[in-house]
């Protein structure tokens, strides 16, 4: 299991490098998903996380077949969360040219560009405003 297929995700101050192997259909042991040298489950315990991953494994109809290793740092759970999905579809298309339009219309391969916008002289944060008192 020495190839593997890498790609970078980014979002928001989060950056993850994903690695994919592709697994021989002889292996028996279940296919391992592990993020930060810990299981997926541990290191996103939300409902919704989970399933937002997996997303593009599912669009390609890879789900069960590969093993996946993240490294992610950065940001926040959101931020990483959305880093890894883009990471590890990168990673497929690398695997197999063909998968880019599953990946494509499922949105799995757009970057979210958004970020958080700087705070500006005079107010609290970006945009909110300290209270005006008249008196």
């Amino acid at each position: 299991m020495s190839q593997y297929y890498e790609g970078i995700g980014r979002r928001k101050e989060a950056s993850a490098r994903v690695r994919i192997f592709v697994r021989d259909a002889g292996q028996g042991e279940a296919p391992t998903f592990v993020v930060n040298d810990k299981t997926v489950d541990e290191y996103f315990p939300r409902y919704g996380d989970v399933l937002t991953l997996t997303g593009p494994l599912e669009a390609a109809g890879l789900a069960g077949r590969v093993d996946v290793t993240v490294l992610v740092q950065g940001g926040g759970i959101t931020g990483q969360t959305s880093a890894v999905r883009l990471g590890l579809a990168r990673a497929l298309v690398k695997y197999d040219e063909n998968l880019r339009m599953p990946l494509r219309s499922g949105d799995h391969l757009t970057r979210d560009a958004r970020v958080k916008e700087r705070k500006k002289p005079g107010l609290k944060r970006a945009r909110k405003a300290p209270t005006y008192t008249k008196r």
